[in-house]
């Protein structure tokens, strides 16, 4: 590319960034100046910028990517060096943290806290910190069971590293800056072949149960508006009596979200426990949607209603306008399954290893406003033990799933929302054409390390379901079909108590330990 063309690129950049309030008009020398410095640019585009569509910021970003490797302003033409360097072209357009406060705090106040969640949310995405043209290849679908409309994604927005990048990055100098993914310390800062750039990214601080936290958007944005709320200090993460306060404070504030925590213990937790932080958003998952099954009530609790949900994990929900009681009795339950065990169930409180006491119980919370203008808690219960015949967990996808969801099962997964490995989206293709009789499966032939290999007892049970002529459009829908039953089959895995009478007489025993009477 020459360097006419590449000017232009930098004027329809800077269009860009105009028409979608990125930069003002008395930016747009300033910005333009910093551009060309970047790109080593004496002067800029000279002609006419024609009429064309200048919303697809990946169109316009990628000549200017392909101009600085040819200018080796780009060591390695790879993915990770690309978006390091792209990261750091939004950088220069973006307003400063302040002014980002700034205005959300104008909308939140005259406006109201959604007109300012709709500004960082739009600000998030037309500024390519999040990049939705890698969101939109992810795989998504809908499995109906008895528990509801399972929700299925397979990721396909981060893309694998490559080779180049791997060995570079381990000869790389480790520095402890910033210390996690969630720190606040990731504002503008440039990254590394180990860290993702953040030149474009921003934080709206928050006041929550009078503590400093901070409030972003997920880059991967798994679900609408996927939020985060990280604290202040890097801490790590702790379900206490001050979760519920920080949650139900949250949902004051920023009523048309829910707000949840991961579990705070390993293998039920999610995968940053290093870090006190929670997820929220604006979208409704199946969990929430779940009935009701058993109503129960203590009479030291009479203004909050409580339930057990049709759900495959084990839900306690609460609901109540009064926001204090509803903290008390969220913190009297939790405390009391910390301590609580059922051997008949499987549920040990605690273990002995090396003469210190392990805790296995905990919760996953999640809590919203709900239709009737009441704050409703969801409690899901946890227990982290393993055993010799479940090494990975015993309330954890079992081996035989681990083909198709094998990580921790956490919040998003919790609430009825898979995120499956980019791994099966070519897997599930090389399935599909067995069923469909394209390619002959012989299961003697696939070596241990082919990624059909692990998939071999299912293949197995597809071909005697459904035989191997199925139309490729059928065995596409079938496959979606299987994959969300298996994801059903995760998450009542991940139930302390089970879906079945003994199950359900264990609940009970539970809630009646802490005076909670079925109604």
């Amino acid at each position: 590319m020459d360097v006419n063309t590449a000017s232009l690129k930098i004027e329809e950049l800077l269009v860009y960034a105009l028409n979608h309030g990125i930069i003002e008009d008395l930016d747009y020398i300033q910005c333009r100046n910093s551009l060309l410095d970047l790109f080593g640019i004496s002067e800029p585009y000279s002609g006419v910028i024609e009429d064309i569509d200048l919303d697809d910021l990946h169109e316009i970003l990628n000549p200017l990517l392909d101009y600085a490797y040819e200018r080796r302003l780009i060591k390695e033409n790879t993915i990770t060096n690309r978006d390091l360097f792209d990261t750091k072209i939004m950088g220069l357009l973006m307003p400063r943290e302040s002014e980002v406060i700034r205005k959300f705090n104008e909308l939140k106040k005259y406006k109201g806290i959604k007109e300012a969640t709709d500004y960082f949310y739009r600000l998030s995405k037309d500024s390519y910190y999040i990049r939705m043209d890698r969101i939109a290849r992810n795989l998504y679908w809908r499995t109906d069971t008895d528990y509801g409309s399972l929700e299925i994604t397979i990721n396909l927005s981060k893309p694998e590293k490559d080779p180049k990048d791997i060995a570079a990055a381990k000869a790389m100098k480790q520095t402890n800056y910033p210390r996690c993914l969630l720190c606040v310390e990731n504002v503008g800062f440039s990254g590394n072949l180990n860290h993702p750039a953040r030149q474009n990214h921003r934080v709206i601080p928050v006041t929550v149960a009078g503590e400093q936290w901070y409030f972003q958007y997920s880059p991967y944005v798994y679900y609408n508006e996927h939020c985060i709320l990280l604290y202040e200090k890097h801490v790590p993460m702790k379900i206490s009596e001050k979760t519920f306060i920080r949650l139900l404070d949250f949902i004051d504030q920023f009523p048309h979200y829910f707000i949840g925590s991961n579990a705070d213990l390993p293998i039920v937790g999610g995968s940053i426990l290093s870090h006190e932080h929670f997820q929220g958003g604006r979208h409704v998952f199946p969990m929430e949607e779940a009935p009701i099954v058993k109503r129960y009530r203590n009479e030291s609790y009479k203004d909050v209603e409580a339930g057990i949900l049709k759900w495959p994990l084990s839900v306690i929900r609460l609901s109540s306008k009064n926001r204090d009681r509803l903290i008390e009795a969220s913190s009297m339950i939790f405390k009391a399954w910390k301590d609580y065990s059922d051997p008949s169930v499987n549920i040990l409180a605690y273990s002995i290893k090396d003469g210190k006491k392990m805790f296995h119980n905990t919760i996953t919370p999640i809590a919203r406003k709900n239709t009737d203008g009441k704050y409703e808690m969801d409690l899901v219960l946890r227990n982290n033990r393993t055993t010799d015949e479940y090494p990975y967990g015993i309330f954890h996808p079992h081996e035989e799933l681990h083909h198709i969801k094998k990580e921790n099962i956490g919040l998003i997964e919790v609430m009825g929302l898979a995120v499956l490995p980019g791994r099966l989206k070519s897997e599930l293709d090389e399935i599909e054409r067995i069923l469909s009789g394209d390619i002959k499966f012989d299961k003697k032939k696939i070596a241990d390390d082919d990624p059909l290999f692990k998939h071999i007892p299912w293949i197995d049970e597809l071909i005697s379901k459904y035989g191997i002529n199925l139309k490729r459009d059928e065995a596409e829908k079938i496959l979606k079909e299987e994959v969300g039953n298996i994801f059903l089959k995760v998450l009542l895995d991940a139930g302390v108590f089970k879906r079945d009478e003994e199950g359900m007489a264990a609940f009970d025993r539970f809630l009646n330990s802490i005076h909670f009477k079925k109604i």
